[in-house]
């Protein structure tokens, strides 16, 4: 790290830790207008196989309460997006296989799929790190128009998390929808780690964890994406 880039990661974690708490109950003043997401809590990213990661199964437990709570408070728009790949999905040039639609890897975690509304969750299977491209979210969202807040849970950060919140921003900019809320709780999103030293022993590019856990938060902020420490 160049000593020009030191400010702004200093004020980058400073400003991490400093994000504001959000009140779920006047998100959800209206529940009819609201859909809580969770992207990827598959046994595939948390439990195991090649891309499982203990970050990611760390945040099931929050994730779990706000489903139940959000629930509680009247909201029945639960929208679950789910890697159901192909064996031969392009997508695994450039990450390993995993999460084969049909393979216990691509069932979603035991703690979500508990819950007692769970029949109420509406799941679209994807075969890329896109939840809109090829999948039928937007068929979804022109069949509900009066939802127009997205309360986004789930992994990964900087890929998958990121994409589905910018895409529901960019779509509200579009439209012209001003009251429409994409709001992601920083304890309800994680990514994965790789050290170097490890990506340097498996051929692979390395990633960290916590520095792009940080910068897609910010990057998602920067764009009126409405970041938060937790909902409460």
């Amino acid at each position: 790290m160049s000593a020009e880039h030191k400010p702004f990661l200093d004020w980058l974690a400073c400003w991490e830790e400093s994000l504001p708490e959000a009140s779920l109950g006047e998100i959800a003043s209206d529940p009819t207008r609201v859909a809580v997401v969770a992207q990827d809590l598959l046994k595939g990213f948390c439990n195991r196989g090649p891309l499982a990661s203990p970050r990611a199964a760390g945040i099931v437990p929050d994730v779990v309460r706000l489903f139940q709570r959000a629930y509680d408070l009247g909201v029945r728009h639960f929208l679950l997006f789910q890697d159901a790949h192909t064996p031969d999905a392009v997508e695994f040039l450039a990450y390993p296989p995993h999460c084969v639609a049909g393979t216990e890897e691509s069932e979603i975690v035991d703690e979500l799929n508990n819950l007692p509304f769970s029949n109420l969750f509406t799941v679209f299977p994807k075969n890329s790190i896109s939840s809109n491209v090829g999948t039928a979210l937007d068929s979804w969202l022109e069949s509900h128009p009066m939802v127009t807040t997205f309360i986004i849970t789930g992994v990964c950060t900087d890929i998958c998390i990121y994409h589905v919140a910018m895409y529901l921003r960019v779509r509200a900019n579009i439209l012209g929808q001003r009251d429409a809320r994409i709001v992601v709780p920083a304890n309800c999103v994680q990514t994965y780690d790789m050290p170097v030293e490890t990506a340097a022993k498996l051929g692979a590019l390395p990633h960290d964890g916590d520095l792009l856990h940080s910068i897609f938060l910010y990057h998602m902020a920067l764009n009126a994406v409405e970041v938060v420490a937790r909902l409460t």
